[in-house]
């Protein structure tokens, strides 16, 4: 029996495996939220397989996304980690990895949990929504607005309306598999990361 998957998801291994096992998948855990947030700004003008590509490279040069080590960083470690070609070599998607475990440390000291924060823009019953096909889903929504303008208000960086609505996806806050993609049933369970 063939496992139907959705469209943007290719033969490539990787993306298989992040599909079936992540996308969609409610994520919980505060270090592997950073992670993600991260990502997804790295991906910015790219396609999500370049980025799944070299998120092990980010892993080692990112202390495995411990937000305080992130945080302290200097310019000079981040300047070396730009000739690095595992990673994408953007000055500012790079130094946006730094702003942004600055950013959250500062919630953290002003008392918030970043996770159930980030966690307050998602709609309550969690969306399950109607896609035909993955090029009708929003690119952004009502919730990841409201969400890229209360992270910048923190001094977040690469966090846009889109890139927010495709970290709500990936992390589970809204499940938007194909109708006729096996994972949606499965990706509408609550599954702690």
């Amino acid at each position: 029996m063939t496992v139907q998957r959705c469209g943007w998801c290719s033969d490539d291994p990787l993306y298989i495996a992040y599909h079936d096992q992540e996308w969609g998948q409610v994520l919980l855990d505060e270090n592997r939220l950073f992670e993600m947030l991260c990502l997804e700004g790295q991906q910015a003008g790219l396609a999500w397989i370049t980025v799944l590509k070299k998120r092990e490279a980010y892993r080692e040069h990112f202390f495995q996304y411990s937000i305080e080590s992130i945080a302290s960083l200097t310019d000079e470690q981040l300047q070396l980690k730009l000739g690095e070609a595992s990673l994408i070599r953007h000055c500012g998607k790079l130094h946006a990895i730094r702003e942004n475990a600055q950013a959250w440390l500062q919630l953290q000291q002003q008392g918030i949990n970043v996770g159930q924060w980030l966690w307050s823009f998602a709609a309550q019953p969690r969306l399950n929504n109607d896609v035909a096909d993955y090029r009708q889903a929003p690119a952004q929504t009502i919730e990841s607005q409201q969400m890229s303008k209360a992270l910048k208000q923190a001094s977040f960086k690469f966090v846009g309306p889109t890139i927010c609505y495709a970290f709500m996806q990936a992390v589970g806050m809204v499940d938007d598999h194909e109708n006729h993609c096996d994972f949606k049933t499965i990706s509408s369970q609550s599954k702690k990361g």
